[in-house]
């Protein structure tokens, strides 16, 4: 069975939250919680410039 649509896993940007969110829960990090999530809103803000570039440079 050969499903193009199937889930490949967590991802680097999710990984890297994880990991991040348990340092900071093990107060192994004193970051504060906007950089702790950092990868989810930075990941977030480039599919939405990338989206944008598309749609304003097929005008």
């Amino acid at each position: 069975m050969n499903d193009n649509n199937a889930s490949r896993g967590i991802g680097f940007f999710g990984l890297l939250t994880i990991v991040l969110i348990a340092l900071k829960l093990c107060k192994v990090i004193s970051w504060s919680w906007w950089w702790v999530l950092a990868p989810v809103w930075i990941n977030f803000l480039l599919l939405v410039l990338v989206a944008l570039v598309i749609v304003l440079g097929s005008k």
